[in-house]
């Protein structure tokens, strides 16, 4: 039976409560979303404070501080995704120091993290913020499928280089699906490119927990990395991650460049180098995420004759980046988040049938 999820009635503004120990901080949220068009319903200091305003006030999203008096940011996200979930949109700051604490957030089920406006860097960070809690204000909040169990893990090296090449994209709510598929594909499964729309300092991180959770090795991406069974290569933050062959071996690239759909890495600047490079021999997976990314460079990967998996909008967090896939027609299959590990080795065992003739 699926679990019940969280709609806001979307004929009214977004309903926001402020949660932040500085004065400032929730004075010049709280400003900026109301000349927004958001309904501010709430500030609150602390999570004392907080757990009174959802219950007097019923708010559709809330922003969280992880550094608050009395009981941290991430006890309360624990507790109220346990006994009152609701959209959460955490904000931190972006140091390499508070990549566990914002990662962890992201586990307890806040729908995204993002960096905490400062005064040098107001503008761009509200702009984002806006647009994620309007995207928040739609997302489906269900109880938690993937708890982390910690898998034996054998004491072997990817040494076997790929043949044919997974590309997975995510944006919000990936990181939970990301570890539901990873950590159910077999040691041997063919190469994995991905990229989770998530920021520098975070990644290396990311990486490291879910090579903890799977069977397969997991690393951050680096330059001129050689794709293996059994490896997934996730894209590191701020850098946009292509693939090509080199030396008779699939490889990977890092690299700056402009943000694309907002977004550095981008799911499309993945997705269209695979495409180019591996064509046939790649499949495309496009998960979890708002906007667009991902979706030119899965047509791209479908017309390149790779077969292409879309994550169905019951299971995602956010529909916005499958919904645009399927409706450029770029998309093979629709399929649920808990049987998307079983559908990649179907279409894998396909392409290994294929290329022994």
């Amino acid at each position: 039976m699926n679990e019940p999820v969280l709609r806001r009635n979307l004929t009214r503004p977004i309903r926001v409560l402020i949660v932040d120990d500085s004065a400032l901080i929730r004075s010049a949220l709280s400003r900026f979303f109301k000349t927004e068009g958001l309904d501010v319903v709430g500030e609150a200091s602390d999570a004392y404070q907080a757990r009174d305003l959802i219950v007097e006030t019923q708010p559709d999203v809330l922003t969280l501080d992880l550094e608050m008096p009395r009981m941290d940011g991430l006890t309360f996200l624990e507790r109220l995704m346990t006994h009152h979930p609701m959209p959460v949109v955490v904000l931190s700051s972006f140091t390499e120091r508070g990549s566990a604490p914002a990662l962890r957030a992201l586990e307890l089920g806040a729908v995204e993290v993002l960096e905490k406006p400062t005064r040098d860097h107001f503008g761009p960070l509200m702009i984002k913020l806006l647009r994620v809690l309007k995207e928040a204000g739609r997302a489906r909040i269900r109880k938690r499928q993937f708890n982390g169990i910690h898998l034996p893990k054998k004491n072997w090296v990817p040494n076997q280089p790929s043949k044919h090449v997974a590309a997975l994209g995510a944006s919000t709510g990936g990181t939970e699906a990301l570890a539901e598929i990873l950590s159910a594909l077999p040691e041997d499964h063919p190469g994995l490119v991905v990229v989770q729309h998530m920021p520098a300092f975070f990644t290396k991180d990311f990486a490291g927990r879910l090579d903890r959770y799977c069977s397969i090795r997991v690393k951050e991406a680096g330059d001129g990395d050689v794709v293996m069974d059994g490896l997934a290569l996730i894209a590191p933050g701020d850098f946009h991650m292509t693939l090509d062959w080199s030396g008779g071996k699939y490889r990977v690239h890092c690299q700056t460049g402009p943000m694309i759909h907002h977004c550095r890495p981008s799911v499309d600047v993945l997705f269209h180098s695979v495409a180019r490079t591996a064509g046939p021999n790649a499949i495309g997976v496009i998960l979890t995420g708002m906007g667009e990314d991902g979706a030119g460079g899965l047509l791209a990967l479908r017309e390149a004759g790779a077969p292409t998996l879309a994550q169905d909008e019951a299971s995602c967090v956010v529909y916005g980046m499958p919904k645009e896939a399927v409706a450029r027609g770029a998309v093979d299959e629709v399929v649920p988040l808990h049987l998307m590990a079983e559908a990649l080795q179907e279409k894998m065992k396909f392409l290994r049938k294929k290329d022994k003739g």
